[in-house]
């Protein structure tokens, strides 16, 4: 079943074991069943073992798995473009959640000091220690003479602040909830464990909160949908959303991710769900495996996004796939003044691969959508 997947070498082995006797005794401390949800969490989150919270690389070329920062600057520059206005406007901070490796942080600043739109302070909200010192020495390497202008935060600011929230390639993170219907109605997907110790899938009666939410997201469509139907559902977007954008009293938040809108979310032709693995630049369908060294996500709905946004008074202002975001916000000129300064035909080829990337259809772009939203007064 997996043989495409590279073993993991004995160090990384005991690291998942560890994580998984952590999952086993709660499993069996909550009765023999635990809900998709805690296991994602604790998969990805628990301290000091969970494949965000634990030491090993994660992004780029040497991770698991390549965001549009870990590419190169295009999209940073891009991005500064757009969020420049903004703080012109309120002379306000960006923060910026889930920064990866620190790449965006690096590059928003060292463009944005070129716009002449530095921001007053740039807050990286980051929960993981081992994350975190990647992040400053990378900004120290870059660009240490803005150094003084960041602040790492382990939750959102209490304080009212004004600027830009920035959010790319975070919400597919947020555990999910994951469901069934069947001929017999609506079952919720947990994780248990065998006679081997081995986590199995196991399907067990919906409770009240799950019924609630599938029949939210999915509304007039759950009638029509083919039985049997499996996909997933996230009932902590909406208290996240509020969480960390609570304290923005004047600006705009963008969320830059991969998804679908309610309809194609929950598409009859879509009836094992949007949930994907990422381990060493290799994706799969199965969330049990090696638990603390693969990343685990589910494709955002964009709907319960907007949803989520309104509910927390904020207005919508843009809408669109990655690939018309760059375009409307400089790439033109962000690659056309790269590629004259470039210093050889490689540095060429691989600027063009990495605007290839980030707009193509088959890449990127148009799996990718900007959604940009302005607290409304």
């Amino acid at each position: 079943m997996h043989a495409d997947l590279p073993e993991p070498d004995a160090d990384a082995r005991a690291h998942s074991e560890r994580l998984l006797a952590l999952i086993r005794a709660e499993i069996g401390a909550v009765g023999g069943t635990l809900d998709f949800a805690r296991y994602m969490e604790l998969a990805l989150y628990a301290p000091g073992l969970g494949y965000y919270s634990a030491g090993a690389t994660k992004f780029g070329a040497d991770g698991d798995f390549i965001t549009a920062p870990e590419l190169g600057f295009v999209f940073a520059r891009c991005l500064a473009r757009a969020l420049a206005p903004v703080l012109r406007e309120t002379r306000g901070d960006i923060l910026e959640l889930g920064p990866g490796s620190g790449a965006l942080a690096a590059e928003l600043l060292l463009e944005l000091e070129r716009l002449d739109a530095l921001p007053g302070r740039y807050r990286l909200l980051e929960r993981s220690a081992d994350l975190l010192e990647r992040q400053r020495a990378l900004v120290l390497q870059r660009c240490p003479h803005l150094e003084k202008l960041t602040e790492w935060l382990d939750a959102p600011p209490a304080q009212p602040w004004r600027g830009a929230l920035v959010a790319n390639e975070v919400i597919d993170a947020l555990p999910v909830r994951r469901f069934a219907l069947r001929a017999d109605g609506l079952h919720a997907r947990a994780v248990g464990v065998d006679a081997g110790g081995r986590l199995v899938d196991r399907e067990i009666p919906a409770d009240a909160g799950l019924t609630r939410a599938v029949t939210a997201a999915l509304g007039a469509r759950i009638g029509a949908l083919p039985r049997p139907y499996r996909s997933e559902v996230c009932p902590l977007l909406g208290p996240w959303f509020a969480e960390v954008t609570r304290s923005l009293e004047q600006g705009s938040a963008w969320f830059i991710d991969y998804g679908y809108a309610g309809d194609d979310y929950y598409a009859a032709q879509r009836s094992n769900g949007t949930l994907r693995c990422h381990y060493r630049h290799r994706a799969h369908d199965d969330p049990l495996l090696w638990p603390g060294l693969q990343d685990i996500t589910a494709w955002v709905d964009f709907d319960a996004l907007t949803a989520a946004a309104g509910a927390g008074r904020f207005e919508p202002e843009e809408n669109m796939t990655q690939a018309a975001f760059l375009v409307g916000h400089g790439l033109d000129s962000v690659f056309g003044e790269a590629y004259a300064l470039a210093s050889d035909e490689a540095a060429k080829y691989g600027l063009a691969q990495e605007v290839k990337r980030l707009t193509l259809p088959g890449e990127m772009g148009e799996r990718f959508r900007v959604l940009r939203f302005r607290r409304a007064g």
